[in-house]
């Protein structure tokens, strides 16, 4: 069998190219995903035709997200779900699915959403592994609404990803069936984790481990793709999405993985430059590849969805930050909020799947991945100038 590679070669061409520009342009506010987003779009069917999803881009392009959700998984500290936050972060989440559920089914009656829950459960999402290199490059990553932002994003996105195997998998077998899988995979993955913790306190284990975690090895990194692979694999086998078994993976090593000892302080950034140096950027241009503009441009009436989801994705996620006035203070609540209301990924990955399953149309479709495109664009811009007053201190509850 013979793969043509020119397709990949734009791909990978563009991935280069895009954070390459915001170098060189440092005052062009945009984040490097949008770009090579919008860049997709460009070199592909919609407007050059440069390049499409052909098998080469569409496996990359898989390992891509499936490396973005093991990362989005591993900034979960389990010793962090715990105490207030968790009950703020999961209360939060509540609000949402309910604000969700009745925005979903004010969307259906307008004709913006064929099946309500699918959306629904869109809006409920958190792009944690956006979120969090923000709250990283501003240090906040341990302030208090830095870690409220967190928690409430890992449940976001943990929930999401849940809820679209158990109702959207493209397996046709029914809910009661998809409880049954999910539990064995609940199962499969405390097991490992259990199996894992338990080969970490081998001296021998670990001795070789730290023996070949630098040399052309990389053992530690191979461990980690093969841990995603792994339960990728299984997801899909149960009839469960990929991506459940790409985050669950990600949760399994951040929680085994705790290196208190430091004997291994570059596994992480390693896994970090991994993803975001090759396969991630291949999923967020083929993303663009695969986005419908003349869907979304074919009338003025599919163009006006795009505010309209922004606005519905805002109010789910952002507004039910209220709940955590009290422990931030007005500012930082609000700001919190945003964060919580930036999304793109799972958009992306979830129309997917619903086009395929037919549960939504390419105009729907490709309106509600421009709004994820936009929240990304405004909503990290405007929390982190809430984040930081003029006395640059992130503010606080009185």
């Amino acid at each position: 069998m013979t793969v043509e590679l020119d397709h990949l070669l734009v791909v990978v061409a563009v991935a280069f190219a895009a954070p390459l520009a915001l170098g060189l342009l440092p005052a062009v506010p945009v984040p490097a995903v949008v770009l090579e987003i919008v860049a997709g779009i460009v070199v592909g069917p919609a407007v050059l035709g440069w390049a499409e999803l052909d098998d080469a881009v569409r496996l990359l392009a898989l390992i891509g997200l499936g490396w973005l959700l093991l990362l989005a998984g591993l900034e979960i500290d389990v010793d962090e779900l715990r105490g207030r936050p968790l009950r703020l972060a999961g209360a939060g989440f509540g609000v949402s699915v309910v604000l969700a559920l009745v925005a979903a089914g004010a969307l259906h009656a307008i004709g913006f959403a064929e099946e309500p829950l699918l959306v629904a459960i869109v809006l409920t999402a958190t792009a944690l592994g956006v979120v969090v290199p923000v709250l990283q490059d501003r240090g906040l990553t341990r302030s208090p609404a830095g870690q409220l932002v967190i928690a409430a994003g890992s449940i976001a996105d943990f929930g999401a990803i849940l809820l679209l195997s158990l109702f959207f998998s493209r397996e046709s077998s029914g809910a009661a069936t998809k409880l049954v899988l999910l539990g064995l995979f609940a199962a499969a993955v405390v097991l490992v984790a259990l199996a894992l913790a338990r080969a970490e306190r081998s001296m021998r284990l670990s001795g070789a481990l730290l023996r070949l975690q630098d040399t052309t090895a990389q053992i530690r990194v191979r461990g980690a793709f093969l841990l995603l692979v792994g339960f990728a694999a299984m997801a899909e086998h149960l009839g469960l999405e990929v991506i459940l078994g790409a985050f669950a993976a990600g949760v399994i090593l951040g929680a085994v993985d705790r290196d208190r000892a430091m004997t291994h302080p570059d596994f992480r950034r390693k896994l970090s430059a991994a993803g975001f140096g090759v396969f991630i950027p291949v999923f967020f241009v083929s993303t663009g590849l695969a986005f419908d503009l003349a869907a979304l441009t074919s009338d003025a009436s599919t163009v006006l969805r795009v505010p309209v989801f922004l606005a519905a994705i805002v109010v789910v996620r952002a507004l039910p930050a209220v709940l955590y006035r009290q422990e931030l203070g007005t500012r930082a609540a609000a700001a919190a909020g945003l964060l919580q209301a930036t999304t793109l990924p799972f958009v992306a990955a979830a129309t997917m799947i619903g086009l395929d399953l037919g549960a939504i149309s390419a105009e729907n479709a490709a309106a509600l991945v421009a709004a994820g495109l936009l929240s990304v664009v405004l909503c990290p811009a405007v929390a982190t100038r809430l984040l930081a007053p003029h006395d640059g201190r992130v503010p606080v509850a009185a």
